[in-house]
């Protein structure tokens, strides 16, 4: 079994994939460590330790030297967070994508909004979905073998009527051959169980304040769990806090 073909099969599994959202090798070899199935990159949390603001500041060049270490790196299946694809056309995300798979990238996430004027926002329906057929459709023609795994962000971005704005794109989306359906900021168990209704694709849910618990996710047929980059503002903070009570402490018994 390929890792892409295990990577796929996490997707179906009993219990949802709690994926590691990394941002280095040496958190990616510790969530490895730790038992994870399968890591995946937080675009975020890779462009702040970089000095750059979230939204595809971050050049490509630079994020991929990281996700190159990464990938070199680890043993389990690896996905990537491609933002809204790091390109203005269908030609220039392809070539990104292809980059990623032949460093052994088995997985990507490309979004349905961008930032723009400092703010985000959603992108045409149509335009997207017509951006995502040329996708695929050249994936398969050049034998690219990798999970699609589509974030919606009709909830992150608390749009009128979400759910539904989320079911229509879904709807559209699927047509395309995708192989999952990201909907971060979703926490309600209602909404939740309605979109595992209403498709046959596997649920991608982050973690949030209010996010159930991973056994009531689990009953709601939830298939994947990802961190987000909370665990790397988790960490800063950490670290933030560690060194105030050295600098208070007058010596380094804070570290020890």
């Amino acid at each position: 079994m390929t890792k892409f073909e295990e990577f796929k099969k996490l997707h179906f599994s009993e219990n949802p994939l709690l994926i590691g959202n990394v941002w280095n090798v040496q958190n990616a070899l510790q969530f490895e460590k730790l038992g994870f199935k399968a890591v995946g990159t937080s675009s975020a949390a890779i462009a702040a330790d970089l000095g750059y603001e979230d939204g595809e500041n971050m050049p490509f060049e630079d994020y991929f030297f990281m996700i190159k270490r990464i990938a070199s790196s680890v043993n389990i299946p690896f996905s990537v967070d491609l933002e809204a694809g790091y390109g203005k056309t269908s030609e220039e995300i392809i070539s990104n994508i292809i980059q990623l798979h032949e460093i052994g990238v088995v997985g990507i996430n490309i979004e349905d909004s961008i930032v723009h004027n400092q703010g985000r926002e959603i992108v045409s329906i149509d335009g997207f979905t017509l951006l995502l057929k040329e996708i695929i459709q050249d994936l398969k023609k050049k034998n690219v073998r990798i999970f699609v795994n589509i974030r919606c962000d009709a909830f992150l971005l608390d749009l009128p009527n979400a759910l539904e704005e989320a079911k229509l794109r879904i709807s559209q989306y699927e047509l395309c051959g995708i192989d999952g359906i990201f909907l971060p900021c979703i926490t309600n168990e209602g909404d939740i169980k309605a979109i595992t209704a209403f498709t046959k694709l596997p649920l991608n849910v982050m973690c949030m304040p209010n996010l159930p618990n991973f056994e009531v996710l689990k009953k709601l047929d939830v298939k994947r769990i990802s961190m987000g980059n909370f665990t790397t503002v988790y960490v800063h903070k950490q670290l933030e806090n560690v060194i105030e009570k050295v600098i208070q402490r007058n010596n380094f018994s804070p570290l020890f």
